[in-house]
């Protein structure tokens, strides 16, 4: 039981460790499942893909900038 208490913690700690991406990565998806609700699929799958491939980015240069700071 305690493994599975284990992997619960570590997901937990991934969502929680960057709360402002995982905020940002949920209003992507939500602006994507409200296009689809408006009837343009097309449109909110290039939402998702660009949201997140932005969001990624943003988030590894953040880091690399945290990184180079501390040297």
């Amino acid at each position: 039981m305690s493994v599975l208490r284990d992997i619960l913690d570590e997901l937990l700690s991934m969502f929680l460790g960057d709360a402002r991406l995982s905020l940002a990565i949920l209003a992507v998806v939500a602006a994507a499942a409200a296009l689809v609700y408006a009837g343009q699929p097309w449109l909110a799958g290039a939402v998702l893909l660009l949201g997140c491939v932005g969001l990624m980015l943003g988030s590894v240069i953040l880091a690399a900038r945290k990184a180079g700071a501390g040297h």
